[in-house]
């Protein structure tokens, strides 16, 4: 739990849904192995830096980094599967959401380099990010502009090495990070159409990512600084002015991924909800023979598994090429949107029903809690994926 120990526990997440024709052996091996691996761990999380660190080490190390990563690249799989991420992130986020953290940002981080990076740079940085050597870092978000990424203002200018000035920030990993994938404008009168990504080594000179932000939920945040910051010559990610495309093309394979990890806060909550209310005694009955617990439980179970369905279903559509990509990219927003606002209301069920147990530091609960707020702001607030299903219906 985030602040504490991460210890193993007797709750166990379901599997039922690996029944589903979304899934195949490849995923339903992974649910297998992942929950006692993930149980086994026991680690303090009270400074989330060095936890976030020790994650990605024994992530690493035991082979689930690989998944961030194509089989080329040493990578457990062909290319990056959304479903694979899904399974992976579901299971962690149950056990800690630390650890789903770690998972995740080595994927996000690196990649707009499995999308767009040169061989070179594939080959540069992949590897390590799947062996846990690497820590990667996606820095897309400023201080005006995070969901309207056109309105960026850091800049990027030939000279003839590239020179990058502004402030990113809300970025995960900061401070901890061994590269950053950095979006900058290299045409700031094209909009959106003039945004280039750069990977940006930590210790360049020019780049400062000393600025620790502090959240309700404890994880590595931080504004960087890019102070005529010099990056080489071949540092452009993918195309010039192409970036915008590949910030959207990275987002889009991580966004059902999100809705996974808020599913397996979700389903953390439900299970330590049960186990309360089957030992929890109250005149005379234990807390699950009332008909109102049991209402409860059954609105949880069926928020869960309503933004399950949705977000197998855009994982399963990205993985097989259902549709054209508008409809999965609706199918997407779909998923995090529900999943994540579904998991809010769960949590916020099951701290109900702990009562003033649900609110004490240190209870699992009081720390999902805390845990699932940020879900529904990070990679496009819930607002931002209503409006883009709202435009795909009227269309």
């Amino acid at each position: 739990m985030s602040g504490g120990i991460m210890q193993p526990t007797a709750l166990k997440p379901s599997t039922e849904h690996l029944a589903l024709p979304f899934f195949d052996a490849t995923h339903r091996d992974i649910a297998t192995r992942l929950p006692q691996w993930a149980n086994a761990q026991s680690l303090d999380e009270s400074d989330d830096r060095a936890a976030c660190r020790d994650w990605v080490g024994r992530l690493g190390k035991d082979g689930w980094l690989r998944y961030c990563v194509a089989a080329e690249h040493g990578g457990a799989m062909s290319q990056l599967d959304s479903r694979a991420l899904v399974v992976l992130r579901e299971t962690l986020a149950f056990y800690s959401p630390l650890a789903d953290f770690a998972f995740a940002m080595q994927g996000l981080g690196s990649g707009a380099i499995s999308l767009g990076g040169t061989a070179a740079q594939q080959a540069a940085y992949l590897p390590a990010v799947g062996r846990g050597e690497k820590i990667a870092a996606f820095a897309l978000s400023e201080p005006h502009a995070g969901s309207d990424v056109a309105a960026m203002a850091t800049q990027a200018v030939e000279t003839p090495d590239w020179r990058l000035n502004g402030t990113k920030t809300w970025i995960s990993n900061g401070g901890i990070a061994d590269f950053y994938c950095v979006f900058a404008k290299t045409d700031p009168k094209a909009g959106s159409r003039g945004i280039t990504a750069f990977i940006v080594d930590k210790g360049e000179p020019g780049l400062d990512d000393s600025a620790h932000i502090h959240v309700m939920a404890p994880h590595p945040l931080a504004t960087l600084q890019l102070n005529h910051c010099a990056v080489a010559g071949n540092a452009p990610l993918g195309e010039v002015n192409g970036g915008f495309k590949l910030a959207m093309q990275t987002l889009d394979i991580f966004r059902a991924s999100v809705a996974g990890a808020a599913l397996g806060m979700a389903r953390r909550a439900l299970a330590e909800a049960i186990a309360h209310a089957r030992q929890r005694s109250m005149f005379g009955h234990t807390l699950a023979d009332f008909q109102l617990t049991q209402a409860k439980l059954g609105e949880m179970a069926a928020l869960i598994d309503a933004g399950a369905l949705l977000t197998y279903r855009a994982a399963w559509m990205r993985d097989t090429q259902q549709g054209s990509m508008k409809e999965r990219s609706v199918a997407a927003a779909m998923a995090k949107m529900t999943a994540t606002e579904n998991a809010q209301r769960v949590i916020d069920m099951a701290l109900q029903m702990h009562g003033g147990l649900g609110v004490m530091v240190g209870n699992k609960v009081e720390s999902l809690y805390r845990d699932i707020r940020s879900l529904r702001i990070y990679e496009g607030a819930t607002e931002v994926q209503q409006l883009i299903i709202g435009k795909a219906v009227l269309q």
